[in-house]
């Protein structure tokens, strides 16, 4: 019988994307559930749009009993987990709050999908931060060293997932690198800096970009790319298996600055700001996708300058 597809955290960024690319395909699902924290606002997407096949509920994920009473009533089939704390720098400081959204959260999630005897496949999207650093494309076998707490949060994610994949839940696990688009944080760099742009363009700031670290090199993924390795990986990934979502090119971030500002409309300047700075900034994060183009077919297909493009028009539109 079909049952309901579940989305975790659908009204972020990655979630709101995945969202909308399983409400605009066909589906022999019961339906599509989109949660979010209770006080939030379910954002403007095609998964809040009327007459979409999917609807919004406000389950707060550190709410153990809560968890489990929305999980008996869904009961769903396949759960793509996107809900938790994402920001890297903002981990340093607010460390308990990282580890309780991404390990407490998650485990409430399995453990309510086991007690309810719930026959489902779960997809947890962590991150290529769970990785040593090292200065070459890592595969799913390097070593699993995390330089920092948000890294250590992800990997103990992970940890409580293959937990589970023993049960009769089965978890794929999608170690997501860099990804960005519409819709992404300005405390995220390449969203800063269109965000920035857009404002200078509008008059709302002085002609001056702001910037951390431009040496990093990152590899980076469109987020539409990136949800539709989320959806394949869900539906045909192994269980207990780990994936790699990368496009394995890896791009300065001074490079994709200066793509930017080349598309501004006015002169910008730029200028180093030391608060932006990350305390253990990894130089270099570039990911190898073969078992994922292999085993399942998916490869990135959207330039990263039609990303470019669709960003900075985002935040124009948004500062308009």
């Amino acid at each position: 019988m079909a049952r309901v597809i579940l989305v975790t955290g659908a009204a972020g960024f990655a979630g709101s994307h995945l969202l909308d690319l399983l409400a605009r395909e066909p589906s022999d699902s019961d339906g599509l559930v989109g949660w979010h924290r209770p006080g939030g606002r379910p954002p403007h997407s095609v998964g809040s749009s009327p007459g979409s096949p999917a609807r919004w509920e406000a389950v707060d994920l550190l709410d153990r009993a809560g968890v489990i009473a929305a999980i008996a009533q869904l009961q769903p089939r396949i759960v793509y987990h996107c809900a938790g704390a994402a920001h890297v720098g903002r981990a340093w400081d607010h460390t308990e709050a990282t580890f309780a959204a991404n390990v407490r959260g998650t485990h409430h999630l399995l453990e309510a999908l086991n007690r309810t005897g719930a026959d489902a496949r779960v997809l947890i999207p962590s991150s290529a931060l769970v990785y040593r650093p090292a200065d070459e494309a890592l595969t799913e076998n390097h070593p699993l060293v995390p330089a920092g707490p948000y890294g250590l949060s992800k990997l103990a994610q992970e940890l409580v997932g293959g937990h589970t994949a023993g049960t009769a839940v089965q978890v794929t696990i999608a170690r997501a690198f860099n990804h960005f688009g519409p819709g992404q944080d300005p405390s995220f760099s390449t969203s800063g800096f269109a965000r920035q742009i857009a404002a200078i363009e509008a008059g709302r700031q002085p002609p001056e970009i702001f910037v951390g670290n431009l040496d990093a090199r990152r590899d980076l993924t469109d987020v539409g790319d990136t949800v539709r390795a989320y959806r394949l990986i869900a539906e045909r990934g192994q269980n207990g298996r780990v994936y790699n979502v990368c496009s394995g090119r890896a791009a300065a971030i001074r490079e994709v600055l200066e793509m930017l500002v080349a598309r501004a409309r006015v002169p910008v300047r730029v200028r180093v700001d030391t608060d932006r700075l990350r305390p253990n900034d990894v130089p270099l994060l570039l990911g190898d996708p073969s078992r994922i183009r292999e085993e399942l077919g998916w490869t990135p297909a959207v330039p990263i300058e039609v990303t470019l493009d669709a960003l900075l028009n985002y935040w124009r539109d948004a500062l308009r």
